[in-house]
């Protein structure tokens, strides 16, 4: 059994409830001095110790156990590219700092993110592509980028929203082909609001003053179930949009605003499909996301999502990270209940099997990839195309990829027939060129950060940036 080091978190939880070492080592029934070796990572906890803390600070026991820190480490090769680039610091010690103390690590990517966001504004205001005189620079990082952060920092799970949402679905008594039925009802009831088919360009649109929710007939009934159900959410559920959002923006501008949409939406998924009755779903059918979309009379996107974010404690679903990018790599949607890290420098890994899914669209495409760090995932991925629904008018198309650790793979019916034993089966996939550590990757876009490249004018290599024998 492996040993659980974790004095970083312990030391943090102690000084946030305010307790002396004394204090807590007496409520542990241990030595003071044990408790300042646990601490300082000198003596693992014991399992006894770990369900004394469990109980004596109320968390889960997950807390404490050892935590994949690949995201958080890419995050700090990010941040930090210049000074990894100019050897002030090693890969090592980043690797030590995320697993040691994970919130000093956080506070370096903010710091690096708020660095390379003000050089780039900075920048761009000097002389920028599209500033005419006169004209300030855009900012670094939009809103909606700000707002994908917002929720990959909770792994895409919101608690209270979600039980709020289970909640009310338990009122209505939300059923799988009835759902249009009962939001329809509970609109009009409880809020006076009626439906109308007169939405014009828009794909919904509510009129307060009317109380008139306005849908456009091109929408399925699933998309009209959810339109329905975020403006529900708008109605009773405005105090817990606000408390969420507050949590990380200030009222009134454009990134509140955009969070309180967000959890909207997470409330109107979680209200579609109520957690304990659609995870009981998913387990049932093997996390066959056709069946379940089918079943609930929604789309393959809105189940994919919804499965991302089955995390409730003691009631968890398989750890799942949902992706949503177009065929030039741009990332429009990212979520991830794991330790999956997702590139913020531009561009994904080419190698991954999302990328594929656009040459046959409509099949899955299944592929066990392994990460840099010998982290196995097993990857599904489906191309969507979206149309406004008239002759000749520009759709939209997708790749989607939902991805969980290997070790959970088993429970998924996509691992049928696949040896999830063998290495080989691997594909070997990044985090995006410019952070990925796979010095040998012939598919290499930009040179690896920190490392010397072998320049020689007398021969050239297969891999596009060969890196020093000295740096390898």
């Amino acid at each position: 059994m492996a040993r659980t080091y974790a004095g970083a978190r312990l030391r943090r939880l102690r000084e946030e409830r305010r307790m002396s070492q004394a204090e807590l080592a007496r409520a542990l029934a241990i030595s003071p001095s044990y408790l300042n070796q646990m601490e300082h990572d000198s003596r693992p906890l014991t399992v006894p110790v770990l369900l004394r803390l469990t109980e004596t600070f109320g968390v889960d026991p997950g807390f404490f156990s050892e935590r994949d820190t690949t995201r958080l480490v890419a995050d700090l090769r990010e941040a930090l590219a210049g000074e990894l680039a100019e050897a002030r610091i090693a890969p090592a010690d980043l690797a030590e700092l995320a697993a040691r103390m994970p919130a000093v690590a956080r506070v370096l990517v903010d710091l690096g993110r708020r660095n390379q966001s003000l050089a780039e504004h900075l920048a761009g205001a000097a002389d920028g592509p599209g500033q005419g005189p006169g004209r300030p620079a855009e900012p670094a990082r939009s809103p909606h980028e700000e707002i994908r952060d917002f929720f990959y920092r909770r792994q895409n799970y919101l608690h209270d929203t979600d039980l709020a949402a289970e909640e009310l679905a338990g009122a209505l008594r939300i059923r799988p082909g009835e759902v249009t039925g009962a939001l329809t009802a509970r609109l009009a009831d409880a809020h006076g609001v009626r439906l109308s088919a007169d939405a014009g360009d828009h794909l919904h649109r509510y009129d307060a003053a009317s109380r008139t929710l306005r849908l456009s007939d091109r929408l399925r009934p699933g998309q009209r179930a959810f339109r329905m159900a975020t403006q529900l959410a708008l109605l009773e559920y405005g105090d817990g949009l606000d408390r969420e959002a507050g949590a990380d923006f200030e009222p009134g501008g454009p990134a509140h605003a955009l969070a309180r949409i967000g959890v909207a939406h997470y409330f109107a998924a979680a209200l579609i499909l109520p957690y304990r009755a659609f995870h009981a779903a998913a387990e049932e059918v093997r996390y066959d996301v056709e069946r379940l979309a089918d079943g609930h009379g929604v789309g393959y996107e809105t189940v994919c999502h919804r499965l991302s974010t089955l995390q409730r404690p003691r009631l968890r679903g398989v750890p799942f990270s949902f992706v949503r990018v177009d065929r030039a790599g741009n990332m429009s949607k990212r979520q991830s209940a794991t330790g999956f890290h997702f590139s913020r420098g531009g561009g994904t890994c080419p190698l991954w099997n999302v990328y594929e899914a656009f040459a046959a669209p409509g099949r899955i495409q299944v592929q066990i990839a392994e990460m840099p760090d010998r982290q196995r995932y097993l990857w599904v991925a489906r191309a969507v195309t979206r149309h406004r629904g008239g002759w000749g008018e520009p759709g939209k198309t997708y790749a989607l990829g939902l991805g969980c650790e290997l070790r959970h793979a088993g429970r998924l019916v996509y691992s049928d027939g696949l040896d999830l034993d063998s290495a080989a089966a691997a594909t070997p996939i990044g985090m995006g060129c410019r952070v990925c550590e796979r010095l040998d990757c012939p598919q290499r876009a930009t040179p690896a950060l920190g490392r010397r490249l072998d320049v020689d004018e007398n021969r050239s290599t297969f891999v596009p940036y060969p890196v020093a024998e000295r740096d390898r």
